[in-house]
């Protein structure tokens, strides 16, 4: 894996995800953070300052409009290598539960924010993920050649929703399980891998101080099962420690 892309990259998991990659035996040769206010991500910043691998760049997934002169900032960091993975970690949770509090611009926000953002910036990223992919073209799908892992959540599973409420987080990370299944039989023929993780219930502004899990935990687990992604990963939805969840 020699380039990776994380969105939402200020603080939480994004900026988690970063310095474990960062502090990697072989860490990649090109890790683009993004965050939507570079002056307010000040430990993203220092780490830039002191890792020449590091590379951040403004964006804000709501703003479709910004993403083709996006994709071309990261193709001039990529060049001709290519993007080797995208991960679309920025994510949002408004606080309603259940459905009497619920309000429509609550799940608007929501989709546009863990649904449509990520959908349109893979879109536009494509091209770089190719790239990847006809340079690569020798391996196996991968994330050492290309691949696009979505952030989801076990409150996106069908299957596993045992609790109700958290109508807008919920349905914005069930649809987000469904473009992945979409993309991985769209990109499969491209060589481009396409998987979703659900990070834990993780002590961040998101998950709470009541979570079980520390940040540390859950991006150690992440940034291990991104570098190791392979076939069996394609197309599927797994638990940050690689234990894969049901629709």
């Amino acid at each position: 894996m020699k380039s990776i892309l994380i969105t939402g990259c200020n603080r939480g998991l994004g900026l988690g995800i970063v310095k474990h990659l960062l502090n990697d035996r072989n860490p990649p040769k090109n890790v683009i953070a993004t965050c939507r206010n570079i002056e307010k991500a000040t430990e993203l910043r220092q780490l830039a300052e002191s890792n020449k691998t590091l590379r951040i760049l403004t964006l804000d997934v709501t703003r479709i409009e910004t993403f083709d002169a996006f994709s071309k900032d990261v193709q001039s960091i990529v060049g001709d290598s290519g993007l080797n993975v995208l991960f679309n970690n920025a994510g949002y949770s408004p606080k309603s539960t259940r459905i009497s509090a619920v309000r429509p611009e609550q799940l608007l926000d929501t989709f546009s924010i863990n649904t449509v953002g990520p959908i349109m910036l893979t879109k536009a990223l494509l091209p770089t993920l190719k790239q990847a992919a006809a340079v690569n073209e020798s391996l196996p799908l991968s994330s050492a050649k290309a691949a696009v892992v979505n952030m989801s959540s076990i409150l996106g599973s069908i299957a596993l929703n045992t609790d109700g409420g958290l109508y807008p987080y919920r349905c914005s990370k069930a649809a987000i399980n469904m473009a992945t299944k979409s993309l991985s039989v769209d990109l499969k023929d491209q060589g481009i891998l396409v998987t979703c993780i659900h990070p834990g219930w993780v002590q961040t502004d998101m998950g709470g101080s009541k979570a079980p899990l520390s940040v540390d935990t859950s991006c150690s687990g992440i940034a291990s099962l991104v570098k190791s992604l392979e076939e069996k990963h394609h197309g599927k939805f797994f638990q940050y420690d690689g234990q894969e969840l049901q629709w």
